[in-house]
This record gives structure tokens, sequence and C-alpha cells, in this order.
């Protein structure tokens, strides 16, 4: 009707009625349509589903009601999507679920920036970072020459690390790519491994040779392994070395001790760049060992050149059900450490030394 507030744009007079919700009207080029809606409108699916607007599509054009903010923010969603689309960049359910994501995180970088940023592209495929702290870590191995990338399985540390290394390898920045992980089991389980010492390492080493292949031909692999441009080796293996124009990869450095971790660090040569990836929370050493990634943080924050990236659940680019899992074994562990914590104080394991002493003082007079 002529005389209701959505029409004329006046707030009710009545005190009882609710405000008039906002409204927002829009035209899809028609070239961008089907990528922005999606097969079977499976975008505009999860876009219902992540906003909290009402959308309305009829034909090209996209109408958005609801609350300001609301209607504001989907604005944004849509913007950052159409641009995204402008770039020739596929879109599905998994970049509308990260574009709000990085918008509602209040990020001063376009949404639309970081998911079509290529890394490397081979065969059709081009790998990139998915979410807003990946593409920091990305931008930080270009910008520092010793990288630490800390967070759970499938944030994609080693992979980005991998590419960006081919990538260096590609542009002539380095001569080779030297890829390292400590063998936990380097003692006598091992030892009970049959064939030569390669073949007893090959499983630990086999996720390196997995990603590699996704991003270099498989077929010159062997050639270039045996010609030294690409070496993949056991930590114990870079004792003594001067790693120049290289780019050094250290995997799974939560199980490195912190011996191995300085001993590792200081192999850097001139024209070189490392990057040290582990999750702190998968630690496999045995005997209560300390972690040298757990430790290394304190000692080398304040260290020029050197950055920590730190990435987190919402970074996962596997199954969405991985970071749900590692919120809550997150969640059960701050539980557990909160009851052992109220057990040692009830227990009253934490009494000072100096508490002890004066009560078996008082003891003594009586």
């Amino acid at each position: 009707m002529a005389g209701s507030p959505q029409a004329s744009g006046k707030l009710p007079t009545d005190p009882t009625t609710t405000t008039a919700p906002a409204q927002s009207q829009f035209t899809i080029p028609a070239a961008a349509a089907l990528t922005l809606l999606g097969s079977a409108d499976e975008n505009l699916i999860a876009l219902e589903k992540q906003l909290d607007a009402d959308i309305h599509v009829r034909g090209n054009e996209v109408t958005l009601t609801g609350a300001q903010a609301d209607v504001t923010f989907a604005e944004q969603v849509f913007t950052e999507l159409l641009a995204l689309a402008g770039k020739g960049q596929h879109i599905g359910a998994d970049a509308v679920r990260r574009t709000v994501g990085m918008l509602a995180g209040d990020s001063a970088e376009s949404p639309a920036d970081v998911l079509s940023m290529n890394i490397l592209s081979r065969r059709g495929r081009t790998i990139r970072p998915k979410t807003l702290n990946q593409k920091r870590y990305v931008d930080a191995i270009d910008e520092h020459t010793v990288v630490f990338g800390i967070g759970p399985a499938g944030t994609g540390k080693t992979y980005l690390a991998m590419a960006k290394a081919v990538q260096s390898l590609q542009a002539k920045d380095v001569n080779r790519i030297i890829l390292t992980r400590p063998a936990v089991e380097a003692g006598e389980r091992l030892g009970f491994l049959p064939g030569t010492l390669y073949e007893k390492i090959d499983p630990y080493l086999r996720p390196l040779y997995d990603a590699l292949h996704d991003m270099v031909d498989p077929e010159s692999i062997p050639s270039l392994i045996q010609s030294g441009t690409i070496e993949i080796a056991p930590l114990g293996y870079m004792r003594g070395r001067t790693l120049n124009d290289a780019f050094i990869i250290l995997d799974e450095a939560q199980n490195t001790t912190p011996e191995q971790m300085k001993m590792f660090l200081t192999r850097l040569g001139f024209g070189s760049k490392i990057v040290v990836t582990g999750d702190i929370t998968q630690v496999d050493l045995p005997g209560g060992q300390r972690s040298g990634l757990r430790v290394v943080r304190e000692i080398l924050e304040e260290v020029d050149d050197v950055h920590f990236s730190t990435l987190g659940s919402s970074d996962v680019v596997r199954h969405r059900l991985v970071g749900d899992i590692v919120d809550a074994y997150e969640k059960w562990q701050a539980e557990r450490d909160a009851e052992a914590d109220g057990e040692r104080r009830s227990s009253g394991k934490d009494r000072k030394p100096g508490d002890q002493r004066k009560r078996d003082g008082e003891k003594g007079t009586r």
C-alpha cells in the first residue's frame, strides 16, 4: 500500500509497531548470475543459511530485507562475491562461507583479493590461500627469511609452504628445495622395519612426496631428486651442513627437541629461506621430552626477520567437520587442564617451599 511505512519510508506512529525493515535492491550482471547463485542455486541456499537478511531473487534482481545492519552486511557479501566472479574465479558454497567469515571478522582485506590470490598452477589446478590467516602466512613467507607456521591439522601449513617452495624454484629465486621432518621413532622401532635406511624412513617422508606430486610433474621428480634440485631427508641428515640458495621446509616440527630445532635453524645459509611447520597439540616425543616448537617462540619472538604465523580451526581446509573436531579437542583439553589445576590446589601441591618450612618450624617448637 502507498501509505505503508515500507512504501513511504516513514516510521510507524503506533509505538507498539516495530520499525519497518530496511530494504536494498540491485541487479546482478547476467554473465555473473549463474556463477554467483551456483548450480541449482547452491550458493543462494548457502547465503540464506549464512546471512540474517532475507534474500529474494527474481531473474537478475536481488532484494535484501531485514535489519539495517544485516542488510548492509549482506550487501558487502554480495559485492565481494561479484568481485570474485569478475576475476573469473569459481564460487562454491565453501567460498560463500569463507567470504562471510572474513567479513564478519572485520578484516581490512578484501575476501575477493584473498580468495583470488594464485600461488601455483598446474594442469588447470590452482593452489591459493582459502582463508585470511592463510594469506597472511603466505605473505609472511614472501617477506621474511624464517617463518613458523603453527596450527592444527588441515590448515594448509605444509601444503602452502610447499607451493611457495616450488614457486621460488620456478622463478629461480632458489636453486633447490630441501624438505625434512623428524623421524620420531628413529631408534629401535625404526630398526625393526624391513629394507634399507631410505625404505625405513620413507613412511615418515611420504606426506611430503604426496604434496610434491600435486605441484610438480610426477615424471620429473626422480630426476630432480637425483640431481639434488629437490632433497627429501630426515632431520638428522641436516647436521653439519650449511644450506645456501635453498628453500628449506621443516615439517612436523613439534616432534623436534629444543636442541634439534637449534641445530636445524643454524643450517641457514646465504640466499635461503626457512619455513617451519607444526602442531604443538600433537607432540609424539617419547619420555615427556620438551618440544622444540613449543619453546622456540619464547626464544626468537623478538628476533628480526623471524615471523610466527598462527592458524586455527577456522583455517581448516579439509572437511568442515575437521574444524569442529579441533575445537572440541581444544575445549576438552582446557577443561582437563582446569580440573588438574583445581586438584593441585586442593591437595596443597602448589604450596610454596617457604610455607612448608614455616609449618615444619612450628611443629618443632611445640
